[in-house]
């Protein structure tokens, strides 16, 4: 058995990254649950921000590129809502166009930055400090900040105000919110653009903390789709209670049993609660 420093930092570190496993299933739990659209393409456009931000590092503060990044982004996103839109892409459909964008992403990404391993190097990069025993890594405990501060702001708009309200009738029944002159096009067009910054800000995420390489992208998949089934579609505050019950559970298994275990505990969790989740022998 680890010591019980090693058990504690061990949840610290899936905290931290269950936050940013919360933030990647943010966006696609909104797309999903409210679009009905299943973006694989989210985790592509993580990765080009995550590059992105490491080019623009060069020239200025890491965090300053999200003045950049986050508005392309969503201007993406508001185009490729606009695209699906016009060609009345079914949801089925969205899962095999975004593959497609994925694979041009990935391609793209190796074009200009080749499939060799990337490092952001910055002033706060390494920073961390000491909590008792524990060691906290400051762009870590960023992303936990990011993740809770826009977890519960879109929570907050999706409860307790006019828009929130307007995007779930929409989604629950487009027809009769368009009846209620709900304008159904444009309340489409700017979720998918926040849902594509979102992306944007969890790329920088990763390329403050994580070694890039294209391929890693299809690595994120699995296990934050698992994130945002086991939270709930549409929801903000779930996929980050999800996100951190994956973290914590994979840290923990790497700290007592072995990192080659780590990987399936994400999946046999949400087997587990497909099986125990009423209606789901129905």
């Amino acid at each position: 058995m680890p010591s019980s420093t090693l058990l504690a930092q061990s949840i610290l570190s899936g905290l931290f990254i269950g936050a940013l496993y919360g933030l990647l299933g943010l966006g696609l739990s909104l797309s999903w649950g409210l679009l009905r659209q299943i973006s694989l393409a989210h985790f592509a456009l993580a990765f080009l921000a995550a590059y992105l931000c490491y080019q623009l590092s060069h020239v200025m503060d890491p965090l300053a590129t999200l003045v950049i990044i986050v508005p392309l982004f969503a201007l993406i996103g508001v185009a490729i809502q606009w695209v699906f839109a016009r060609f009345r892409v079914s949801p089925f459909n969205s899962l095999l166009v975004t593959f497609g964008l994925t694979v041009i992403v990935e391609a793209i990404i190796q074009g200009i930055w080749t499939a060799d391993f990337r490092k952001l190097e910055s002033s706060y990069g390494a920073a961390k400090f000491k909590i008792g025993a524990l060691y906290v890594p400051v762009p870590e405990l960023m992303t936990l900040v990011a993740a809770l501060a826009l977890a519960f702001g879109v929570h907050a708009v999706l409860r307790h105000t006019d828009l929130g309200r307007a995007l779930r009738a929409t989604a629950e029944d487009g027809p009769i919110a368009a009846a209620f002159g709900m304008n159904q096009k444009a309340l489409a067009l700017g979720l998918a653009g926040l849902c594509a910054a979102f992306a944007g800000i969890a790329g920088v995420c990763i390329a403050l903390s994580y070694t890039l390489a294209p391929s890693q992208i299809y690595a994120w998949i699995g296990v934050v789709f698992a994130t945002v089934m086991l939270g709930g579609l549409g929801g903000a505050i779930g996929p980050l209670v999800a996100g951190f019950v994956i973290g914590v559970s994979e840290s923990v298994t790497m700290a007592v049993i072995s990192p080659a275990w780590a990987p399936l505990v994400s999946f046999s969790l949400l087997i587990l609660v497909l099986l125990l989740k009423p209606g789901s022998s129905r």
